[in-house]
């Protein structure tokens, strides 16, 4: 099986099928995790899967983003209260290491009932294309990531996105360079800075790039997954998760 393959295996062995023999094939014993609620190993999430099959948990997976062994999913979860919340929406990503899911990293985040621009954190295009342009459209986003959110040379936004189209997916945020200015500006106005620190990897398949970032929000440590459209050169389309990251976690491997 491909890199691909295998995460969607898995995915499904855990979350649709509750296979517990197939998951344990499919994950690594040492699997390394890092979501901040879940011990480290497989035996914890194979001991869970029949808490997630009584829990009647539904996923839904709306894009897929492969570049070498590393996959993200875009996932929504329903009936997620054995994760938290009635609904959740998630980007997981999957480390495969030797025909086995190796490593998992991911940020959830409880959708709002209406957002700013009137787009849900998961609807938009979904298909993969210009495969040819993926090291062009991975170089644009973190030229983005540096110059913009790290702050290095903000006045260079419009090298990265047009200002006449920018569709945005954050619940918070509206569209166009006016929405994410006027959300930036409200947040600092309130206390509360968005800052990007570091940003730990990049992952790029055609015209979709995503990045797994850390920062803060006002004083409160914060990780920041985003996941980025380009067509045509520029930025067009953005959806992310925001989560707090917790000083405790039951493993010692970190949010990232």
């Amino acid at each position: 099986m491909t890199a691909q393959e295998l995460v969607l295996a898995a995915v499904a062995a855990i979350f649709t099928e509750y296979d517990v023999e197939a998951a344990s094939d499919l994950l690594a014993p040492d699997y390394v995790q890092h979501n901040v609620a879940v011990p480290t190993g497989a035996d914890p999430i194979l001991g869970f899967i029949p808490v997630l099959e009584e829990s009647g948990i539904e996923l839904t997976t709306h894009r897929v983003v492969t570049e070498d062994n590393i996959v993200v999913l875009h996932n929504t979860y329903h009936n997620a209260q054995a994760l938290g919340a009635q609904t959740l929406v998630a980007f997981d990503v999957f480390r495969v290491e030797d025909g086995q899911v190796v490593e998992h990293w991911d940020n959830l985040q409880e959708p709002p009932a209406e957002t700013v621009s009137g787009r849900s954190m998961t609807d938009g295009p979904t298909e993969v294309v210009d495969p040819a342009l993926t090291a062009e459209n991975k170089a644009l986003v973190s030229g983005f990531i540096e110059d913009v959110l790290h702050g290095a040379n903000p006045e260079r936004i419009t090298d990265y996105i047009s200002p006449g189209l920018y569709m945005q997916h954050n619940p918070m945020v509206g569209d166009g360079l006016d929405g994410l200015g006027a959300a930036l500006a409200a947040m600092a106005e309130a206390g509360q800075p968005m800052t990007y620190s570091e940003t730990h990897f990049v992952v790029a398949e055609g015209n979709f790039v995503f990045a797994v970032s850390e920062g803060a929000i006002g004083e409160t440590p914060t990780a920041f997954f985003d996941l980025f459209r380009v067509d045509d050169g520029k930025i067009v389309e953005h959806w992310d998760t925001v989560s707090e990251i917790p000083a405790e976690m039951p493993h010692d491997n970190g949010k990232f």
